[in-house]
């Protein structure tokens, strides 16, 4: 029979209200003080922690790779939700080799270093070397998403598909070295299977499921509004647990799932991204605070100089040459020294670090600690920087228009509207037209023109320009047309 301490489980609620509010104030400060909020989440959790004055006994690591996992399965869904497809498809090659060889480079060559500066056997280092190979999706969306980095071009999806892809590499080294040093008999045509597998059914997976969700999401007309997101958390948790039974990788096939419904025409579609832009935040939160509170801070000064010389290596060694063969022809030097830069270690690597320990292979406590500190050095050292850097490379950018304006659907008696925000696009039938001469269908009307930073309330004789953006109200198939004629 299951006993539920009520006045204990209300004082871990409490207690995870407060440590939440402390994660939303640590991001608000460490943003005025130009440090990733990520970061802030990180020192929090070792704060709070059983060697932090917050004095809570955590040393779990099984317990925070079932939370890192979930965490991730939603950061990864909504970078996936948010990521544009014509942005991605010109950088495709280059985002997939550098997930893929790029992945295996670095961590060949860092694991080498490690070894001889841990003086540990050669499988140990290439372990180290394995866990800290992938960017991670969670450092790289949350840096790369704040208001205060503008790149050129296509870089920006390059390193959002790279970071939104490349864990099944690293997950596959990690266990494959795992297998090697616990069990022997782990050998190359083993990883070759496991990868192809991991591969082949994420994408697979990711593209049915997906496929499904727009079905439903399009066709399905749902009495409650915020029925919807439930529908895409479901899908969300689904894909991940069902693609990884099978031998999958669930992580890129919920980025894969994110992706391609971020293309698709769904009702309800700005409410849905800014739902799981939330529960990403959210994520991201509870993610660093838990991995944050499983490390000792009193044992970080012993791996101090060998986790500095290992960043060191892995910052301006193997990530600038895998950068240079997976990135040969058509980019620029300074655009492939930004890609180098922005390399961001986060919490994949260190939910990486935990499977030794979930192993108990002897050196576990010291290869989490060496994860742990180049994690935390390179969010401070390449995420705080990357504005400068981008700018002393001349590869920044302005940065783009303001997030569209959330709209939500009505109803209106027994036909079902819908608010949609259309941006209008040079040469369309709606560039150079007053409001008046649109030919909007009889049911659709424009509420609110944004052009720029500004909102005007339109009339008749308001002439429309191209990259405006207006707010119309209607059926979905009227705003469905609306939208094809006005974008292209």
């Amino acid at each position: 029979m299951l006993v539920i301490d009520v006045a204990r489980l209300e004082t871990l609620l409490a207690v995870g209200g407060l440590l939440l509010l402390a994660g939303v104030m640590a991001s608000k400060l460490s943003s005025r003080l130009g440090v990733p909020a990520l970061l802030a989440f990180l020192a929090l959790g070792m704060l709070i922690g059983s060697d932090g004055p917050g004095g809570i006994a955590f040393d779990d690591p099984l317990a925070a790779q079932g939370v890192g996992i979930v965490a991730l399965a939603f950061i990864l869904f909504a970078g996936g939700l948010d990521t544009r497809w014509e942005q991605v498809r010109p950088v495709l090659r280059g985002g997939l080799l550098l997930s893929t060889v790029g992945v295996v480079v670095t961590a060949v060559v860092t694991g080498l270093a490690a070894g001889l500066v841990l003086g540990v056997p050669l499988e140990l280092g290439l372990l180290v070397g394995a866990a800290v190979s992938s960017t991670d999706a969670a450092a790289v969306f949350s840096v790369l998403g704040s208001r205060s980095v503008g790149l050129r071009q296509h870089l920006r999806p390059l390193l959002e598909l790279e970071s939104g892809s490349n864990d099944p590499m690293a997950i596959l080294l990690t266990v494959g070295l795992l297998e090697w040093i616990v069990r022997g008999g782990f050998g190359a045509e083993d990883a070759i299977r496991l990868l192809v597998q991991q591969l082949a059914l994420g994408m697979v997976g990711g593209a049915l499921v997906a496929a499904l969700l727009a079905w439903v999401l399009g066709r399905v007309r749902l009495d409650q509004q915020g029925l919807y997101p439930v529908v895409t958390v479901a899908g969300v948790v689904l894909t991940y647990a069902t693609v990884s039974e099978l031998g999958g990788s669930g992580f890129l096939a919920v980025y894969i799932v994110g992706l391609i419904l971020g293309q698709a025409d769904l009702p309800h579609r700005r409410r849905l991204m800014d739902f799981h832009d939330a529960v990403a935040w959210l994520m991201q939160i509870v993610l660093f605070l838990v991995l944050g509170m499983l490390v000792f801070p009193s044992q970080l000064p012993a791996v101090a100089v060998p986790a500095v010389a290992i960043l060191v290596v892995l910052t301006f060694v193997a990530r600038p040459l895998a950068v240079a063969i997976c990135l040969p022809f058509g980019w620029s030097l300074r655009e492939r020294a930004l890609v180098s830069w922005v390399g961001l270690r986060g919490a994949a690597p260190i939910l990486l670090a935990t499977f030794p320990l979930v192993a108990g292979i002897d050196v576990a406590g010291t290869v989490f600690d060496v994860v742990f500190f180049v994690v935390f050095l390179s969010v401070l050292l390449q995420g705080t920087s990357i504005p400068a850097v981008a700018r002393r490379l001349g590869v920044d950018a302005p940065l783009g228009p303001p997030r569209p304006l959330a709209v939500e659907g009505v109803q209106r008696g027994s036909a079902a509207l819908d608010l949609a925000e259309v941006e209008v696009v040079g040469g369309s039938t709606a560039d150079g037209l007053r409001i008046i001469d649109l030919e909007l269908p009889d049911r659709v009307l424009v509420v609110l023109l944004r052009r720029g930073d500004d909102h005007v309330i339109p009339q008749g004789s308001t002439t429309v320009e191209a990259g405006d953006a207006l707010v119309l109200v209607g059926p979905a198939d009227d705003l469905a047309e609306v939208r094809t004629r006005f974008g292209g």
